[in-house]
């Protein structure tokens, strides 16, 4: 049969364009980010998403219709909750929540109809996996083209272009001929070098049509998403320096070529009579129009679970009493970010201590800097992954003598571990070195083993607590051959007036600010930075801490801040600090350089931390339903435990962000699940700070919400597995297991304890202290905050100045009054 079609070029590459656009960045496991993995498809509604993913690649995006039902019975799912959905929903065919109900309970539900690529075809009529073999194919090839040096070899072509390196090593690869597709090789040789071209030599002989191509195309990449997504963070990378890439269209070639193979090479007549008659039934697919009564009823049910945790919240701030306490004069005020394990730890530190404000900011607090550790030549970003650094800071300790002495003992460091790994991977060395040397480690490994030692050395063990405690950042500005560092005054001035601005800090100032970073402490855990900063690319937050107390407490930015009318009084002085989110520990920096009097004066501070970290020590172990006695042994046990799979819980829960000052929450239990940020609408000149809130943490935010949701509902193509079965593959990710596809999303285990789910599917609900019009301002000038929100992946709500919740967002600009 004559299979062939044309799609006109312009179109066919718009089309592949598209569709690469809609697949969302992997970051590598050294720098994990939260992301949305819908972020490429906000423009639509979250319930057409729904439906296309269901008939693209069988992905969910609701639990099973049991979890639902538990709610109901549970109470959490009222029926008012399920009344005001259905009241919105037009279609569906129930006359009220009880025939709902009645319906769901005695539903006969049908498989849905989903697409199927040439991979599904092949494997029914030849009863071979064909789909595991092409994501075998690619992994082992991907592994070895993106290796990041885990490998000892080098892979072949790997300086050449992704499709061009990926078509020279299969054209010479036997193995497709060894497994059944023979002549697979000679295709490849006849099909065109370039990736565009390929492409349309791909579609033309598939005879894909112009209609059906953006549908297939979405499929292909879905069901290989795992190296789509971390191929499209290259793409990411290139356009946020404002160049051009195309790596993930060049994917799209090697995926469409496999598809080729699998169709031309196998000879089957009735694959492609299938083929044929699956094309014509996906041309008549219309997306708009919902045909699985399965998913139009889990989706109005997750929708009345929204609706029910945003009532619950509404509920919780509305009765709210504020704090009658009688007025202290503040000693200090200490900002977090606004993560949502900070709530925790905030809330008990108001509790020890009143005369301690708290404050939530974004945790690289208003400094997005690049930070070059001492030793190092390269530096991470300490930044959330929409913002491109300013300035690049290197660490230093000012004892010159002590500086040269962590210098050479980082470069001693990074070369030993280069040294043992080449002597445990070499060819000949492994042998001498698990069998003699091997033994040596039998002690370490006993005590690794219970706990009593670490099987990771921390940074501080590397150069020894003196020389760790005496680190500093240099804001010098230096301007080297390569790179220049430091921040010069007048930018200092910038950065420092912004933030307190940002952070409603502009008078009140205690004697002390801490500044308080985060950081995760656990071992053996390949996703460990995703337990950092969720946004900042898995750094911790202390260099910005350190750089912004720098700044802080330059006299000459404070002669200039003073100018401006914020006035910080001579005897405050900013601390940076580190919150280690597994320990709940405050580490403080160059406390030391306090005088006798400052330090007298700053212990109360730091019983009052030592008391709130034991406190939220013990709230967090109610999580993980621990049978010891012991808080603190529980705690620390974790961190060092190398098999342990929940060291902490991480964001788990996170389903809800507060934008308004501390009196709106101060007197509310939010469980460790909200993002807090302080915000005070009279002071912002211009509503630039709800500008800027609304379109980089309320968008971070948001994309934290949606990997948890995501990795709940659908842990198969937006997970990462089971832990236990994670290999680390090219130091970009984790397989699960020895081969598939590379896993993208959280492991199961960071959002279920085995018993229960410790993150619920809740999208986001954002309730904002400020004006209506002023928020409306914000949403019709950043298209893609408002498409947010107008298809339903956030929930928008707004607080008046009583600080009751008493408008919902409806889309399009509008709002509703909240009735209850």
């Amino acid at each position: 049969m004559d299979n062939k079609t044309s799609i006109n070029k312009k179109h066919l590459f718009e089309i592949v364009n598209d569709a690469a656009k809609k697949v969302a960045p992997l970051w590598p496991l050294e720098n994990f980010v939260a992301v949305n993995p819908f972020m490429g498809m906000s423009d639509k509604s979250f319930n057409r998403v729904a439906h296309e993913l269901s008939i693209t690649a069988d992905i969910q995006m609701t639990l099973p219709t049991a979890f639902y039902l538990q709610k109901i019975d549970e109470g959490t799912i009222k029926e008012t909750d399920l009344a005001a959905i259905l009241d919105r929903k037009q279609h569906h065919n129930y006359s009220d929540v009880d025939d709902f109900i009645h319906a769901l309970k005695n539903y006969k539900y049908e498989d849905a109809r989903s697409f199927q690529l040439v991979v599904d075809l092949a494997s029914e009529l030849t009863g071979k996996d064909w789909d595991r073999y092409v994501k075998h194919r690619i992994t082992t090839w991907a592994t070895s083209y993106f290796d990041k040096g885990q490998a000892s070899w080098q892979a072949s072509f790997t300086g050449e272009k992704l499709f061009h390196a990926w078509k020279k090593e299969a054209e010479i690869d036997r193995t497709s001929d060894i497994s059944g597709i023979r002549g697979f090789r000679r295709l490849l040789k006849a099909m065109p070098d370039d990736h565009l071209l390929a492409i349309e030599y791909a579609c033309e002989t598939l005879g894909i049509n112009q209609k059906v191509l953006p549908i297939y195309l979405q499929s292909l990449l879905l069901r290989n998403g795992g190296w789509a997504a971390f191929i499209a963070k290259i793409d990411w990378d290139a356009k946020l320096k404002g160049e051009e890439s195309n790596v993930l269209t060049q994917f799209v070639a090697i995926l469409l070529t496999m598809e080729l193979g699998l169709f031309s090479c196998i000879k089957n007549h009735e694959l492609m009579n299938r083929w044929d008659s699956n094309m014509r039934n996906l041309s008549d697919i219309e997306f708009d129009n919902m045909t699985n009564g399965q998913l139009v009823n889990n989706l109005i049910l997750q929708e009345a679970f929204d609706h029910a945790k945003q009532r619950e919240l509404i509920e919780k701030l509305n009765m709210a009493s504020p704090t009658k306490e009688n007025k202290v004069k503040v000693k200090a005020q200490a900002i977090f970010c606004i993560d949502v394990r900070s709530e925790v730890f905030r809330r008990n530190l108001e509790h020890v201590d009143n005369a301690i404000e708290t404050l939530g900011f974004a945790g690289f607090f208003g400094f997005p800097v690049k930070h070059v550790p001492i030793g190092q030549k390269e530096g991470d970003d300490h930044c959330p992954a929409l913002i491109t650094t300013s300035h690049t800071i290197e660490e230093y300790i000012p004892d010159s003598d002590l500086n040269k002495r962590a210098f050479n003992s980082s470069k001693l460091f990074t070369q030993f571990q280069q040294l043992v790994k080449t002597f445990k991977s070499g060819a000949i060395t492994c042998f001498s070195f698990v069998s003699p040397l091997g033994l040596s480690f039998l002690p370490k490994l006993f005590t690794d083993s219970f706990g009593l030692t670490s099987p990771v050395k921390k940074p501080s063990s590397q150069f020894g607590d003196k020389i760790e405690s005496k680190k500093a950042v240099n804001l010098s500005t230096i301007s080297g051959a390569e790179i220049t560092t430091g921040i010069p005054l007048e930018d200092r001035v910038k950065l420092a007036k912004n933030a307190l601005k940002a952070m409603s800090l502009t008078s009140g100032f205690g004697e002390f600010v801490l500044i308080v970073g985060h950081a995760a402490d656990m071992v053996n855990n390949p996703h460990a930075s995703g337990y950092d900063c969720g946004a900042c690319g898995g750094r911790s937050g202390a260099p910005n801490a350190k750089v912004a107390a720098k700044v802080l407490n330059d006299v000459k930015v404070r002669e200039a801040l003073n100018v401006d009318g914020i006035n910080t009084p001579k005897e405050t002085v900013f601390m940076a600090c580190l919150h280690n989110t597994t320990t709940d520990e405050i580490k403080v920096y160059h406390e030391d350089e306090l005088d006798a009097d400052k330090l007298n004066a700053f212990q109360s501070v730091k019983e009052s931390l030592a008391m709130a970290g034991h406190l939220t020590r013990a709230e967090r172990l109610l999580r993980f339903q621990s049978e010891g006695d012991d808080v603190n042994k529980e705690i620390f046990k974790r961190t060092k435990d190398w098999s342990q799979v929940r060291p902490e819980w991480g964001l788990a829960g996170c389903s809800s962000f507060v934008v308004a000052s501390r009196e709106r929450t101060k007197a509310v239990n939010l469980d460790g699940k909200t993002f807090l940020h302080s915000y005070n609408w009279q002071q912002d000149e211009n509503f630039a700070v709800l500008e800027s809130i609304m379109t980089a943490p309320m968008v971070v935010t948001n994309w934290i919400n949606l990997q948890y949701f995501a990795s709940t509902v659908d842990n198969l193509h937006f997970g990462s597995g089971n832990k236990t079965l994670h290999n680390v593959s090219a130091g970009v990710g984790v397989l699960e297991g020895y081969s598939g596809d590379l896993r993208v999303g959280l492991p199961w285990q960071a959002v279920h304890d085995g018993e229960k789910y410790q993150h619920e599917p809740v999208r986001l609900k954002v309730v904002i202290e400020a004006p209506i019009e002023a928020m409306n301002k914000v949403l019709a000038k950043h298209d893609n905050v408002k498409q947010l929100c107008d298809n339903g992946w956030l929930q928008l709500l707004a607080m008046n100045e009583e600080g009751r919740v008493d408008q919902r967002y409806n889309g399009n600009l509008q709002w509703n009054p909240i009735e209850q």
